[in-house]
């Protein structure tokens, strides 16, 4: 992939990494990434992926 989107659909600010550095995406933001997921590692979560969008979405709760 070359570009990828994240948006988050949370309550809550999501961290995650991007080359080394830890990224927070704001409850309810987007943001892009050029060079896809080459450098990105998400901690896993609820996520819906559709085509180059990720949405994050709130942890499921049993």
């Amino acid at each position: 992939m070359d570009k990828i989107t994240i948006r988050s659909d949370r309550q809550d600010d999501y961290k995650f990494t991007y080359r080394g550095e830890e990224v927070v995406l704001g409850a309810g933001k987007i943001i892009s990434i050029a060079n896809g997921l080459n450098d990105v590692v998400l901690p896993t979560c609820a996520m819906k992926i559709i085509n180059n969008l990720i949405v994050i979405k709130d942890d499921v709760k049993k």
